[in-house]
């Protein structure tokens, strides 16, 4: 589920407190958390909902003035089913504060080369290190750049690429990806 900085920033600060989507499958779940550029939030309960139900102050919920707006917003939508679904900031993504921890003892080097190991498996011993180097050179480079680089699908690229975000080592931004401080502190080490 995409969302604007815009409306991230107002679910941060409590001005914004449900979301509506059309879509053809759900991509959170109740009781979920969803990872943004602002951090996480909490995915409260999302109920299947016809559009004319959609009242006005569910409207202003949702950043719209009104229903007016918010019908004249749905209509940009893709076709699908409509799901009102409560929001809300949980706090900042753990994995901001793990890219921040350059303390790498010789124990946790160990298990970074381990976890390293497995996103190689499908494309070959040493691609996390060099994607790793790779993103240190060409910081903010569009993923299917890089992707192309390496002779890569974008879509496979950027699945392995998140795995190294999840590890703390890279992070995402609006557009490529650059490396986290315990990103380098790791490159220093391999």
């Amino acid at each position: 589920m995409l969302i604007k900085l815009e409306v991230l920033e107002k679910i941060k600060s409590g001005e914004i407190t449900l979301q509506y989507r059309r879509w053809q499958r759900r991509t959170v779940k109740s009781g979920g958390t969803l990872k943004t550029r602002l951090g996480v939030l909490q995915i409260g309960e999302i109920t299947p909902v016809a559009a004319n139900a959609v009242t006005n102050a569910d409207a202003r919920r949702a950043g719209f003035a009104d229903t007016a707006e918010f019908l004249a917003w749905l209509d940009t939508m893709k076709p699908g089913d409509l799901d009102r679904i409560e929001v809300s900031y949980k706090g900042e993504d753990p994995r901001e504060a793990l890219g921040g921890d350059t303390q790498l003892g010789d124990d946790m080097v160990k298990h970074l080369k381990v976890e390293l190991l497995k996103i190689d498996r499908p494309v070959g011993t040493g691609w996390s290190v060099k994607v790793l180097r790779l993103i240190a050179e060409q910081e903010g480079v569009a993923a299917s750049v890089l992707a192309d680089a390496l002779g890569q699908e974008k879509s496979a690229f950027k699945s392995r690429a998140r795995e190294l975000v999840a590890l703390g080592l890279l992070i995402s931004g609006d557009i490529g990806y650059r490396l986290s401080p315990r990103g380098s502190a790791l490159l220093a080490k391999v």
